[in-house]
């Protein structure tokens, strides 16, 4: 049986990893800002831009190896 855990854990994991590199996961907010950089994205929080682009954070998580195996999103 896997543990399940919230999208909220799961990025605030991720954004814990991601802030020693000094960049953060957002959620995009409105369609606009959706349609240009998808659900999800990485800010560099010191050069004040976007990094990468329509990222998925269960995979970013499983990348990152914050996201065990016996955990799904729930």
């Amino acid at each position: 049986m896997k543990a399940q855990i919230t999208t909220r854990a799961l990025i605030q994991r991720i954004n814990r990893a991601l802030a020693k590199d000094g960049a953060v996961l957002k959620k995009a907010r409105g369609m606009q800002m959706f349609a240009s950089v998808g659900e999800y994205f990485i800010v560099n929080i010191t050069g004040n831009y976007i990094s990468q682009q329509r990222v998925d954070p269960e995979k970013l998580g499983r990348e990152l190896g914050i996201f065990k195996p016996y955990e799904k999103v729930g």
